[in-house]
């Protein structure tokens, strides 16, 4: 019989917890977490706020699968992740970004990317679409989790890695990479802040990947001396950036 949790208030589910616990007799039956102590690891230059990105690029992001264990990277797991990546950049502001058409449209005279040539390729699309700075990375996990909502079989995980390149100095000026497989309650009583947020559920890949690119594009910005009074998106959902529902706006923005 598969276990599912009422739906309780957040007193209910403080109160619920220590039975919850007792409870868990099989990996099935485990509490499942994410969110709490960041799985962002990054680093960068140390004259990072003398970089200028006034305008930024985001390239899409590579499948780069452990030779090991190809299986880990699941169908569409790059433009997850560069979905992501690109709404998320659109909606920090400080910077202008450069529309992903013609991103798209620059990679096409480009030659096809690898692991081999994608710093080469992002300094020639930086080039191509006039920009100061380029977003690029890797997708090295990327898996689905297995089961339903509260009857996990295994969880999903999700491994990427980032870089921005200056086209000044033609430098990686920042780097960060996010690890992160979801855990059960059981196995980190300490974050129940992570359980109370999802209620309880164990959470798709693509849900992994969002937290963690929030995470990153926080960190680039706050290390970067962005200037303000700059181009920017309004705020809307990735569906209406894609659409190009929302054109750029002067400065301001919530």
């Amino acid at each position: 019989m598969r276990a599912r949790l009422p739906n309780l208030g957040l007193a209910g589910l403080l109160a619920a917890v220590p039975f919850l616990l007792a409870a868990c007799s099989s990996t099935i039956h485990k509490l499942p977490v994410v969110g709490g102590p960041s799985n962002l690891q990054s680093e960068s230059v140390r004259a990072i706020k003398t970089v200028q990105v006034r305008r930024i690029a985001v390239m899409p992001v590579l499948e780069l699968p452990d030779q090991q264990d190809k299986s880990a990277i699941a169908e569409g797991a790059s433009e997850a992740v560069s979905a992501e990546l690109y709404s998320q950049v659109a909606l920090a502001g400080g910077w202008e970004v450069v529309p992903d058409t013609e991103v798209a449209t620059a990679m096409q005279k480009l030659p096809p990317v690898t692991a081999g040539n994608q710093e080469q390729d992002a300094l020639a699309l930086g080039h191509e679409v006039s920009a100061d700075a380029v977003l690029y990375g890797v997708v090295e996990r990327y898996k689905e989790r297995v089961g339903l909502d509260y009857a996990a079989q295994s969880p999903a995980a999700v491994t990427f890695t980032l870089h921005l390149i200056d086209l000044k100095t033609k430098q990686n000026v920042w780097t960060a990479k996010f690890s992160k497989t979801q855990k059960a309650l059981t196995e980190n009583v300490l974050n129940l802040a992570g359980f109370l947020r999802t209620q309880g559920r164990w959470v798709r890949a693509h849900e992994i990947a969002l937290e963690g690119v929030k995470q990153a594009v926080a960190d680039l910005h706050s290390q970067l001396a962005l200037e303000q009074n700059v181009k920017r998106f309004e705020v809307g959902t990735y569906e209406q950036l894609k659409e190009h529902e929302h054109r750029y706006g002067e400065g301001g923005g919530p």
